[in-house]
């Protein structure tokens, strides 16, 4: 096996990790890795795709940035597998759309609406993105725990994935202020159906992971309440960022330990 053409990686330099961690932000990596390995180092750096790799209990463990969205999502999960990686968590932010769900809060995502456009290249909409079950377990154990010393709430359900981040969030922030009518009163149709939050690669994430007959999970952490506003406060960022970082260290822990 070679090296993978967008992440930069082979076998060799990656220690033969299977599990990662897959934040969306670069910045976020070094972050993560360092938080479970203050000896952690960085392998790669290309594009969009920034990897380090740690230890977590004596087990190579990988920290790779996915980008924005579902094509650069499908590229991270394709090379890492090829590479032999088989257990997957993204870890984010999103908007919350659901009452109750508040800026700050944890989402353990048990499922995906799929309107990333990226996974229709894998699988027919009628196949279900959906979290592997022992990544969904110790997601929410690892949530319920954090929660307590954090004091946040954590709400297990369904996330709507987006295709982008303006129009099809139906955000009116733009540099248009128009959103098609496709996605006109979008928020309050998945608010009656029973949607959490949005955000734009857990669907690509946990399709591909079904398909490819690997382990996929999501969490996130809600950034700001969309029936409140369409701004993200950088400071809130900072604060609550922690939240699903935490989450994803202590689940991945436990599926570590096997």
């Amino acid at each position: 096996m070679g090296r993978m053409y967008h992440l930069a990686l082979d076998q060799e330099v990656i220690e033969g990790a299977r599990f990662a961690f897959l934040p969306g932000d670069p910045e976020r990596v070094p972050r993560i890795a360092k938080a479970f390995d203050p000896e952690a180092r960085e392998i790669a750096h290309r594009r969009e795709f920034r990897t380090w790799l740690g230890r977590m209990e004596g087990k190579p463990v990988l920290v790779t940035s996915t980008g924005i969205g579902g094509p650069s999502a499908s590229i991270a999960v394709e090379e890492l597998a090829r590479l032999g990686v088989d257990t997957f968590i993204r870890v984010g932010t999103c908007g919350a759309i659901a009452e109750g769900v508040k800026a700050g809060d944890v989402i353990v995502t048990t499922a995906a609406v799929r309107l990333d456009g990226t996974s229709e290249h894998y699988a027919p909409l009628e196949y279900p993105a959906v979290a592997d079950f022992e990544v969904l377990q110790a997601l929410v154990e690892a949530a319920r725990g954090v929660s307590r010393r954090r004091g946040f709430s954590v709400h297990v359900g369904v996330t709507v994935s987006l295709a982008s981040f303006y129009a099809g969030q139906e955000r009116y922030d733009s540099f248009t202020g128009y959103v098609i009518r496709r996605f006109q009163g979008a928020l309050e149709e998945w608010r009656k159906l029973g949607v959490l939050n949005c955000e734009m690669e857990s669907a690509t994430v946990l399709t591909l992971t079904g398909v490819m007959g690997l382990r996929g999970g999501c969490v996130t952490v809600a950034l700001l309440e969309r029936s409140e506003g369409e701004g993200i406060d950088e400071e809130m960022v900072q604060r609550v960022e922690p939240h699903a970082i935490e989450t994803a260290l202590e689940a991945m822990r436990k599926l570590v330990r096997g």
